[in-house]
């Protein structure tokens, strides 16, 4: 067994330090060998080397180098949040503490469905909700592994809320997890408002709303406030006001734009958010977390009885009458791990001022790309962004240049870009997630190194 130490115990810190070392210097190997934003190669290539590097998956003897080859070819083949020129998605890079923080979860393995296999992972999982829930005007959330099964998981709290049924009424620029959470749960089909300008339209949903037999108390609307695509928050007070005159409930995919609620400068464009029933925030997006760092804000608490289940051998009658949390009602999973701790780490560490930086900095850099793409002869920009997304094309292209100068970046390596379809034509994505790093100085343009692999 001393070849195979733990992680945690009394032997666990010794243990693991020699392999951070390790793990450290394979990610720095590996980037290297990449270098730059994204391997070269496309699929296959990159699919080769990882073959060469892995060999035999469960071979008869065990290889003590494992850990080093393999973490070398992960980082190698990897796309690097961290990069300026991986944009494409709403893809973070972790701040540290907060990575550090998870690698405290990984060693002690708590399990959040049950009080006893997290005695206090569970109490600062109440502390941290709670008061992210309260940032937004709201009472209580539960951590889920992101947007979508937040998204679900309001569906589902609305379908019980409701007596066991639920309309969804959604713009065309919801994200799909909505309509698939409709589908998952068994809802009528959803009906779709129009969002022509690639937020959702107010008089349609208001007529929607008046045309749907028996809307009073039996519907769900879903707002966004930071559309994948663009950046784009719809008009929350307006839609809030239609949601409170037909009695229908309101939930808020703010997935993307719920972290400007740190930031003094962009807190107001969130502006009806707490009118909402329920709310998806995402700090895997714009919060600097590794994945997963999603929650479901709730207005009602009484609403997550809806998720109460008994089993003996986690939350027997007599135990949870004895004073142990019930810890089985706080989600739709069973077995879970303690995300909230990297959560906990940089809210502490960092405090809402810091946050509220790193927001203003994505944002305002978003607007001087935009400005840049606005006023240079060879590009077209589509407008100017909200968030920190920035839509733009090469002037005159046809859609299928667009996508194949998008291919080709990812085929070299040299820049990962997004792509979205707007007014009939297919524009690049640009997310600037990447906050400001103390080595890289204004106008120093970052050092991406060589390579090995040819172009």
């Amino acid at each position: 067994m001393s070849s195979a130490p733990l992680a945690s115990g009394p032997e666990g810190p010794d243990a693991l330090r020699p392999l951070l070392d390790t793990v450290l210097d394979a990610l720095d190997t590996g980037r290297r060998a990449r270098g730059g934003p994204f391997p070269a190669g496309g699929p296959d290539a990159v699919a080769a080397r990882m073959r060469d590097a892995v060999g035999d998956v469960l071979p008869d003897e065990g290889d003590p180098d494992a850990l080093r080859t393999l973490v070398h070819a992960l980082a190698e083949g990897a796309a690097d949040p961290a990069d300026p020129l991986c944009a494409a998605h709403l893809h973070c890079p972790p701040l540290a503490v907060s990575a550090a923080a998870d690698l405290a979860v990984s060693a002690l393995n708590p399990s959040l469905d049950s009080w006893d296999q997290a005695p206090a992972a569970s109490a600062l999982e109440a502390l941290v909700t709670r008061t992210l829930a309260h940032a937004i005007g709201l009472a209580d959330a539960l951590v889920t592994t992101g947007g979508t099964e937040a998204n679900q998981l309001a569906l589902l709290l609305a379908r019980e809320a409701q007596g066991g049924s639920v309309q969804l009424v959604c713009g065309s620029n919801a994200h799909h997890s909505l309509p698939r959470a409709a589908w998952l749960l068994g809802l009528p089909d959803p009906v779709v408002v129009p969002a022509p300008t690639g937020t959702l339209d107010p008089a349609a949903l208001d007529e929607a709303l008046t045309a749907l037999p028996g809307a009073r108390g039996s519907v769900l609307v879903a707002a966004t406030a930071g559309t994948t695509d663009a950046g784009l928050i719809d008009p929350l007070p307006e839609i809030a006001g239609l949601c409170a005159a037909h009695g229908a409930r309101l939930h808020i995919d703010a997935a993307y734009g719920g972290g400007l609620v740190f930031s003094d400068r962009h807190r107001d464009r969130l502006a009806g958010l707490d009118r909402a029933h329920t709310v998806t925030l995402d700090l895997h997006k714009l919060g600097w977390q590794p994945v997963a760092a999603g929650l479901l804000a709730v207005r009602h608490p009484r609403d997550l009885a809806a998720l109460t289940q008994r089993a003996d051998y986690l939350n027997a009658d007599d135990d949870t009458e004895a004073g142990l949390p019930d810890l089985l009602g706080r989600s739709l999973r069973t077995t879970r791990r303690p995300d909230v701790l990297k959560i906990a780490v940089t809210l502490k560490t960092l405090g809402r001022t810091g946050l509220g930086a790193l927001v203003d900095h994505v944002c305002t850099r978003a607007r001087e790309f935009a400005a840049l793409i606005r006023d240079h002869p060879g590009f077209e920009l589509y407008a100017p962004p909200v968030i920190s997304t920035v839509l733009f094309r090469p002037a005159g292209a046809a859609d299928d240049a667009v996508a194949a100068v998008r291919r080709r970046l990812l085929t070299d390596g040299r820049a990962v870009l997004g792509r979205a379809a707007f007014d009939g034509r297919l524009w690049l994505k640009a997310t600037l997630l990447n906050p400001p790093h103390p080595a890289r100085r204004p106008g120093r343009p970052p050092e991406t190194g060589g390579r090995k692999h040819p172009r």
